[in-house]
């Protein structure tokens, strides 16, 4: 269904469209709040494609297209720590809702604790975000604590999750699901 790639520079025409789409961008990065321009997104793209120190990748449609519909990775890896930050954004809202966020996840998780050899992989998810929230639980990450009123959408405060899964937990996770009758 889909495929992970490093970015191109070439690959930022995407976004412009998706940074200028306020449900797009709600909940994402607080960056794409603030970016509007061509230029800005021009930018920010060159160091999101230049980053040696994070894990990022373009998420591509598999088949004839090829097309681009966002970017996941994990940044802030800390290899004293062997700990990082997983992030997703999917722009291309007509992708939404069909799975693809899930198993971009799996993918970055095993991607984490397989290759980069990573122990723990956290994220914060705004409240309100519902559908991220049960996907990443269904992945296996859990609550640890809540920072709050720490995002500011829609003219309101709301909290952000602060969650997270270890190595082992994922290892039990992906034996389950692989051990699950059809």
């Amino acid at each position: 269904m889909i495929n992970l790639k490093p970015l191109i520079q070439q690959d930022v025409s995407p976004f412009y469209e998706w940074i200028n789409d306020d449900i797009s961008i709600k909940y994402s990065l607080s960056v794409f709040q603030s970016m509007h321009s061509k230029d800005q997104i021009d930018a920010w793209f060159l160091t999101v494609v230049n980053d040696l120190k994070n894990f990022n990748r373009g998420i591509f449609l598999n088949g004839d297209t090829n097309k681009l519909i966002g970017y996941a990775g994990i940044c802030n890896i800390s290899k004293p720590n062997r700990s990082g930050e997983y992030f997703i954004f999917i722009g291309d809202r007509q992708h939404w809702g069909k799975g693809i966020g899930s198993q971009v996840t799996k993918l970055l998780l095993a991607i984490g604790f397989e290759t980069l050899g990573l122990n723990r992989i956290m994220l914060t998810v705004s409240e309100p975000n519902y559908a991220a929230i049960k996907a990443y639980e269904n992945a296996g990450f859990k609550l640890e604590g809540r920072m709050r009123e720490a995002c500011f959408r829609d003219n309101q405060f709301h909290d952000k999750l602060l969650m997270s899964i270890l190595k082992d937990e994922w290892f039990e996770k992906r034996k389950q699901i692989e051990n699950k009758p059809n």
